[in-house]
């Protein structure tokens, strides 16, 4: 794939390189009605076709990248959202467990008779 991206590149540079050495013809570059100065030659009006191209691509490789951190940011809350249920859940079954334990551990303790209960042991009200 590097191999692939390297060749394209080289040729689009020697094609590039191949058009302004060939074109040395007089030419005017207007935008928005306005002659741009300084041009006055068709290479640099291929030139300046370039540069926005080379400010496009910019922009468009910031946007997309901009785009898919977003996706993974959001990816990743999600994943930390679902992850906090899941551990909420667990303390609330462990808190339910606990609780009945509690339960049937005063339970028995206020079933059990006076003489099984040891003499530190508090009395339940």
């Amino acid at each position: 794939m590097i191999f692939l991206g390297l060749l394209v590149t080289v040729a689009a540079l020697a094609t590039g390189t191949a058009v302004i050495l060939a074109n040395n013809d007089a030419a005017q570059l207007t935008v928005f009605g306005t002659a741009v100065p300084g041009v006055t030659a068709q290479w640099h009006v291929f030139l300046a076709g370039v540069i926005v191209a080379t400010v496009f691509i910019g922009g468009l490789t910031l946007l997309l990248s901009g785009i898919s951190r977003s996706v993974r940011t959001r990816r990743e809350l999600r994943y930390l959202r679902e992850e906090h249920e899941e551990s909420i859940t667990t303390l609330e079954m462990e808190k339910r467990q606990l609780q009945r334990e509690l339960a049937r551990i005063r339970s028995q303790q206020k079933t059990a008779p006076r003489s099984q209960r040891s003499p530190n042991q508090p009395v339940p009200h």
